[in-house]
């Protein structure tokens, strides 16, 4: 992936992994494997993990403690309070 110098990769990160999960690509319940995403996308794994942090906000992703985190399924998508 080329990255836009004038955003965080990680945004841009979290914007390819948000239009995978809407477009069904990651199904409900998938494993999001951060070392995966590291290898993928060539950046350090702090950026994928505030890629992944921002989704899960969002309420696109859930995060299970020593699993990791998932895909959230569409009826439980609802953003997380702050």
């Amino acid at each position: 992936m080329e990255f836009e110098p004038d955003r965080p990769r990680w945004q841009q990160i979290a914007d390819v992994l948000r239009m995978r999960i809407t477009a069904g690509e990651y199904p409900p319940k998938y494993l999001v494997s951060e070392v995966r995403l590291v290898q993928e996308f060539g950046v350090a794994r702090d950026t994928i993990r505030k890629a992944v942090r921002q989704l899960r906000e969002e309420g696109l992703i859930y995060t299970v403690p020593n699993l990791g985190s998932f895909v959230s399924p569409p009826g439980e998508v609802r953003p997380t309070e702050s």
